[in-house]
């Protein structure tokens, strides 16, 4: 017999608004962190040893924060997107909390920003632009624009996008508004692929590298996943149906064995990876989940699962399994 979905480890409350991202930093000295950014501008830095707040920073205006990420090389520095059209850098040695930099994109849509850090101090920041349809791609440190891509047929609103490295340069994969991903070559400029994957728009993907394989999800029911080959082709693989349409966000452990997701119906969903069977629905939040994130711990079975919710929650889960 199965056994019954897990309970939340814990919860986190207190963000005072949505909760629109999370980013767990669990490396290097010092406790682990969550970090959360909320619909009005707040981002928490959860002490996962305490479970309270360090710190809580004012950031964006006000305006929503949809994108939060650490530095490999660095736990006192991370950046942020907010629905103001900023990327904001920030600063938090020596008991600062201030931003160093920071970079107006012009997008005021939800399309998250995707980071590249190809070898220390050095990072490719992806962002949605003012032309909804367009990602741009500059080097971090000093904000040089390394290339803008666009396709070249109607696809509709640029929705995600996710960058890694590949042995030929830097890679981006994006999904758009008319339910098709697009593999860029980001060195030459142009598409290596493209494949419609969904009738919906793309609400959210994710990639797995070592697999060469990645999946989407989109507001319908299906989660579809895809294949790259050697030549970089874009290639149907299989598809999981769930009980009730929409996905804000889906996530695949680092360790390639499980996939969650963010449900519109207030569920996370967990899956295995390989063959998408349907492991868990883990119930908690009274409204739409609007995003999940696996920690970074060294120790597998330290590993948590977090989802950030409408509700203004942030649960925690422990979900490893040694099988």
């Amino acid at each position: 017999m199965s056994r019954p979905p897990p309970d939340p480890l814990f919860i986190l409350r207190g963000s005072g608004a949505t909760v629109n991202s999370l980013h767990f930093c669990c490396g290097g000295d010092g406790p682990p962190y969550l970090y959360s950014g909320s619909g009005k501008g707040a981002i928490h830095m959860w002490n996962l040893t305490t479970r309270r707040a360090d710190h809580i920073l004012e950031s964006h205006a006000g305006n929503s924060v949809i994108w939060l990420h650490t530095f490999k090389d660095s736990r006192s520095r991370f950046v942020s997107q907010g629905r103001d059209s900023r990327v904001c850098v920030w600063d938090l040695s020596e008991g600062r909390s201030t931003v160093t930099d920071s970079l107006l994109t012009g997008s005021v849509g939800f399309c998250q920003c995707s980071l590249l850090e190809s070898r220390p101090g050095t990072a490719l920041l992806a962002h949605p632009t003012e032309n909804t349809e367009e990602v741009s791609v500059v080097e971090m440190r000093s904000w040089t624009p390394v290339c803008t891509l666009k396709p070249d047929s109607k696809l509709g609103m640029l929705m995600c996008v996710k960058m890694w490295q590949a042995d030929s340069g830097p890679v981006l994969c994006a999904g758009y508004e008319d339910g098709s991903v697009v593999l860029w070559d980001v060195s030459h400029r142009r598409p290596f692929s493209c494949l419609k994957a969904h009738p919906e728009p793309v609400m959210c993907l994710d990639i797995d590298v070592c697999k060469q394989k990645g999946i989407s999800g989109s507001s319908e029911k299906i989660l579809q996943s895809w294949t790259l080959d050697n030549q970089q082709n874009l290639q149907m693989h299989d598809s999981v149906q769930m009980t009730n349409p929409g996905v804000s966000q889906l996530r695949i452990r680092a360790d390639g064995k499980i996939l969650a997701t963010a449900g519109w119906d207030n569920n996370i969903r967990v899956f295995g990876w390989k063959k998408l069977k349907p492991l868990a629905v883990l119930q908690h939040h009274t409204d739409m989940v609007n995003t999940v994130a696996f920690s970074d711990h060294q120790d597998p079975p330290q590993r948590l699962l977090a989802a950030g919710s409408k509700d203004q929650r942030i649960s925690v889960w422990s979900i490893y399994s040694e099988s």
